[in-house]
């Protein structure tokens, strides 16, 4: 597929993906989340970019679902059941869920609704002083998008989520940030150079298969029901670092202080192990 709807750019080990439909303040359409999954493929696929950054074109990052041509008509296909039918903003937070590459969101503007929500799986959030975000659903008659009904609570605790999402209303980058929503607050010049500065960071002196292991650790315990469910796997990933090149390379770099030369890959050098997990069918 040609993208249409986002660029996709590498430079110096980092991805960006560039929401591309300024004239609409970047909202979101089926074309754009399919174009988006591909991008997310690419980056995986990709042993030479490192941290993937997403941010938005003009003066919005998304404005959510496109809704021009009326309520649901670009997403709900009347020839599915109830039963069949999957809603399209799923797609790329599930993809990101997956990924082996951290991910960072560039917000800087406008994020409501699937603009907000396709971010949550991304492992950090920068927001301009100028950003507004929402979870708007309940004021557009809908119920919440994107996963998020399991992201959310999970970033900002369920009380947070609740009043958000119940209310509907629009809030500052500045409440975002007392919420746990986004970790850093800047002003609009200086919301991309900051995600890259992050990026930068990890790909200049983190191992790929540290980095790989270590989010999908963080992410996958969410759910786990006992400490020693963490204990398992995070035994099972020292005992496969603790004994690799790149471990011997971490300490090598320390004593001798300079950068390290991670030469490890995602796409062949991950444990025998990895996945640990089973992803769920979709059935009801």
């Amino acid at each position: 597929m040609e993208f249409e709807q986002i660029r996709y750019e590498v430079k110096d080990r980092i991805a960006t993906i560039t929401l591309n439909r300024p004239d609409k303040l970047n909202a979101f359409t089926p074309r754009m989340g399919d174009e988006l999954v591909q991008a997310f493929d690419k980056v995986d696929e990709d042993d030479e970019v490192r941290v993937l950054v997403v941010t938005g074109e003009g003066r919005g990052f998304c404005a959510g679902a496109d809704l021009s041509s009326g309520a649901g008509d670009s997403f709900y296909d009347p020839s599915k059941t109830i039963d069949d039918f999957r809603d399209a903003g799923g797609f790329p937070p599930l993809r990101v869920f997956q990924m082996k590459k951290p991910s960072i969101a560039a917000i800087n503007g406008p994020a409501v609704g699937m603009g907000i929500t396709m971010t949550l799986p991304m492992d950090v959030r920068i927001a301009s002083e100028k950003a507004k975000m929402g979870f708007v659903f309940a004021r557009r008659g809908i119920a919440p998008d994107a996963c998020s009904s399991w992201f959310l609570p999970r970033i900002v605790g369920i009380s947070q989520a609740t009043e958000w999402v119940l209310s509907g209303r629009v809030f500052s980058a500045e409440e975002a940030l007392r919420g746990g929503l986004v970790s850093r607050v800047v002003p609009p010049d200086q919301v991309l150079p900051t995600a890259y500065e992050i990026a930068k960071e990890i790909a200049d002196n983190t191992s790929a298969i540290s980095v790989a292991l270590s989010r999908q650790l963080l992410w996958r315990m969410l759910d786990a029901d006992h400490p020693m469910e963490a204990h398992r796997w995070e035994s099972k990933s020292i005992y496969y670092t603790a004994r690799s090149d790149d471990s011997n390379e971490g300490v090598a770099s320390f004593l001798e202080k300079r950068l390290p030369e991670f030469k490890m890959k995602p796409s062949k050098d991950l444990p025998e192990f990895y996945p640990w997990w089973t992803e769920p069918e979709f059935k009801e």
